[in-house]
């Protein structure tokens, strides 16, 4: 099972892999390898990531210039045959994500840009095309009051939204998804408890199981 899970900061798209992560393990006996989660600045090394606070301020205030070199040979990185060619793997954010922050809040990669992030997720995405099929594009949403609450309550460190940013942030997503050259895509409301999220999930995800999963998830049930 090959995912992407993209939304806003604070959707919960972490707790989520993590949910479905559990899921395979208890369907079809394995989980993902590495949740590859390190596209949102400061946080970009590491599974989960494990930059120091010092390390997250060194790269916060790196220029535009090297935070998109930064980010784009990142994803360039994750999109060659070793990390796609795999029957598993789980990316969260990724090009879209990139391309929802970079020009709304690090300043590089936006329409006037050389390096529009609307065109580089394409080629990003073409690239995985170019593997795979079988990718399932995850688009994680949330109520706008739950994001905020999410905020008050567990605010992460160097967070990259404010209240004010909610509303359009997750309206790029949605747009970016729309916009997104892979054909599986779901979407996902995470506003209530896992458990409800991961019985939508687990609906809607089961047309896009491949042979393979399903084949694993029949020997694991015998």
């Amino acid at each position: 099972m090959r995912l992407i899970l993209v939304g806003c900061e604070y959707v919960g798209t972490t707790k989520l892999a993590n949910a479905i992560d559990d899921w395979m393990a208890s369907s079809m006996g394995v989980r993902f390898s590495l949740i590859h989660d390190h596209w949102k600045i400061p946080h970009t090394s590491g599974h989960p990531d494990d930059s120091t606070p010092e390390e997250q301020a060194w790269l916060l205030k790196a220029t535009p210039k090297f935070k998109e070199m930064h980010q784009r040979h990142s994803l360039y990185y994750h999109a060659q045959r070793p990390n796609i060619n795999n029957p598993d793997g789980m990316i969260i954010g990724g090009a879209i994500e990139d391309a929802v922050y970079g020009p709304m809040f690090f300043g590089y990669g936006d329409k006037d840009h050389r390096l529009n992030r609307e065109v580089v997720m394409h080629q990003w995405e073409n690239t995985i095309l170019r593997f795979t099929q079988d990718t399932v594009l995850v688009h994680v949403t949330a109520d706008s009051d739950v994001i905020e609450q999410r905020m008050a309550d567990d605010p992460h460190e160097n967070m990259i939204i404010s209240a004010g940013d909610i509303e359009k942030v997750k309206d790029r997503f949605a747009e970016l998804v729309d916009w997104s050259l892979l054909a599986n895509k779901i979407v996902i409301d995470n506003s209530g408890s896992m458990e409800e999220t991961m019985s939508v999930f687990v609906r809607k995800i089961e047309p896009f199981l491949t042979d393979f999963d399903r084949s694993r998830m029949d020997e694991h049930s015998s």
